[in-house]
């Protein structure tokens, strides 16, 4: 019988609510459901409230009583804001998390490198935001309890699940014991050490990083401002690498790397926290300045993923399908952009928009990009703790040359989180003018924002379905409009949107004005006009310099795998 703790989790800035757990008795019998999610982390709230977007239920299951405990992640890219817009969480954040966008290195007193990530007038969210995790959970929580297609149940852990033909049989455990839940399909979001990929035995590829780093949440008055800052080889710790990062409500994370041959145990001992921290708060300047333990915890470097992310009727999503290490802030950050991924992939199946093949095509996409992150991440965590005795010496290098040689700078940039392009997507359309254009995001590119006013964007406007960006002040074409009508007809939500008109136009959904053409010209669109279809997940899956109803059509039977035929007119 499961027994989730119910004391409320110390912290000395968060106030942790126990919640009641959900019982079989008090809830009537159970009937098959269309999607079960197992962990209420970022990943798994968000792949609820995606789905929900699309119009599927879904039943979360937690094993806790309350968030999880300690900051976590804490840092949150423009792109992951941009999908959390979407679930309609980013407004919290932004209003109480700390913006940034400049990273800073130091070796032997002196400032190296200075990374600067890009930010202009177009962007409605800085670079990244600094949050704690508990905060973000709360958020994601509270628009998943007010949504009436998500039932979130707390104290309910997932035991054992069994796929039978078209479904899986899970078994969950309460504190009143055990019940059965059948589910079309099951997501497996329970996070790094998922029960659920251990009990299916599912090897990972990649690489696991010999040593272990502390994070330490301390309380403590700096007069830095909100920017990393990275520490190579510091005399208290020779050879190793220490970050900061602040957080709000006065919180500092302190992230050290260990010496060789020193166990999590020992460094977690308070003597072991607090010799370290003091050395590190001397070297910055700041020996004595009082401060206040609330968090920490040990960690070691992973670059692993599952080769598959659907195996039946269960999929992996977040870090339940992959570990990547932290450097470059990639955990949480590619688990929303699985997540969102996902949400809209698997409601396309459960809604028979689209055949079950879909899925193989956010599996192909999401692995790649775990690919790509473990190929970048890796590069980082080599330099960050070298692995080897070469490695230790190139990086060595890099560190001595730094101090009077510019070119070897760039060296120390940690490779930010980005949004992984689906230039490969089975989903493109093969029969585009994507190669003709000369600008603008290309084929599985992710949107480009544009402002529109003093607190209007581009992306306040698009999402929930397929959007088309017509680029013209004019009637959409009879032909066209007989696609989209017929698209719709069969339940495929499809926006148009007619850009640089200033009026009404027949055909479209929505008008936007474009009267200094800065739309235009951030997508590459001539003078005689253009049209770009957006998956829901906002990724670019066709782009026209001329668009007929044929070529509509076609690009949307590439990616629904299915053909839609309306009687079209010439």
């Amino acid at each position: 019988m499961h027994q989730p703790a119910t004391e409320a989790r110390p912290s000395i800035y968060y106030t942790y609510e126990v919640f009641k757990p959900w019982l079989a008795s008090a809830h009537p019998p159970q009937t098959r459901h269309k999607v079960a999610i197992a962990g209420s982390g970022p990943a798994g709230m968000v792949t609820a409230l995606e789905l929900a977007r699309h119009g599927v239920p879904s039943v979360v299951l937690t094993s806790e009583l309350q968030f999880s405990q300690g900051s976590r992640a804490i840092c949150f890219t423009r792109r992951s804001m941009e999908i959390l817009q979407q679930v309609g969480v980013a407004d919290r954040v932004t209003a109480n998390g700390l913006p940034w966008r400049f990273g800073n290195s130091f070796y032997r007193g002196q400032r190296v490198f200075r990374m600067e990530a890009p930010h202009d007038p177009d962007d409605r969210f800085f670079p990244i935001i600094n949050l704690q995790q508990q905060y973000l959970e709360e958020y994601l929580y509270d628009a998943c309890k007010a949504n009436p297609l998500i039932d979130f149940r707390w104290g309910n852990k997932v035991s054992a699940v069994t796929q039978k033909d078209g479904h899986a049989e899970v078994q969950v455990d309460t504190p009143e014991g055990s019940y059965l839940l059948e589910s079309d399909w099951l997501v497996a979001a329970d996070g790094g050490r998922s029960g659920i990929r251990s009990a299916m035995n599912l090897p990972m590829e990649g690489a696991s990083y010999e040593g272990f780093f502390v994070i330490a949440d301390i309380r403590i008055d700096l007069p830095f401002p909100t920017e990393r800052r990275a520490y190579f080889d510091p005399d208290w710790n020779p050879g190793n690498t220490i970050l900061m990062h602040r957080e709000p409500n006065g919180i500092w994370r302190v992230d050290y790397q260990l010496p060789p041959g020193e166990t999590p145990e020992e460094a977690l001992r308070p003597e072991s926290l607090k010799a370290r921290i003091d050395a590190q708060l001397a070297m910055i300047g700041h020996a004595g300045t009082p401060w206040e333990m609330d968090w920490s915890s040990v960690y070691s470097a992973r670059t692993l993923t599952l080769p598959d992310f659907v195996h039946g009727s269960v999929i992996f999503t977040g870090d339940a399908a992959h570990l990547l290490p932290i450097f470059g802030v990639r955990g949480a950050n590619t688990a929303f952009q699985d997540a969102q991924s996902l949400g809209w992939h698997l409601a396309y199946v459960v809604q028979t928009w689209a055949s079950p093949a879909l899925l193989r095509n956010h599996s192909q996409e999401r692995v790649g990009a775990a690919r790509e992150i473990i190929e970048e991440a890796g590069k980082s965590t080599r330099f960050m703790a070298p692995p080897s005795r070469g490695f230790r010496l190139l990086r060595d290098a890099v560190l001595s040359l730094s101090l009077t040689q510019d070119f070897v700078r760039p060296l120390y940039h940690w490779r930010t989180s980005r949004p992984h392009e689906y230039t490969h997507s089975m989903l493109n359309s093969p029969g585009d003018d994507n190669a003709l254009f000369k600008a603008g995001p290309g084929h599985g590119a992710p949107p480009q924002n544009v402002r529109l006013g003093a607190n209007e964007f581009l992306l306040d406007h698009l999402g929930g379905g397929f959007d088309l960006l017509y680029f013209t002040d004019k009637a959409l074409p009879a032909p066209i409009q007989q696609v989209i009508e017929h698209a719709r007809a069969q339940g495929l939500p499809l926006k148009v949107t007619a850009v640089g008109a200033s009026h009404v136009v027949a055909g479209a959904q929505q008008h936007l004005p474009d009267t200094d053409g800065k739309l235009r010209r951030r997508y590459g669109v001539p003078a005689h006009g253009a049209a770009y279809l957006l998956r829901p997940d906002q990724h670019i899956c066709a782009r026209w310099l001329t668009l007929d109803a044929t070529r509509l059509q076609a690009a949307l039977a590439q990616v629904l795998s299915t053909t839609l035929t309306p009687a079209l007119t010439h």
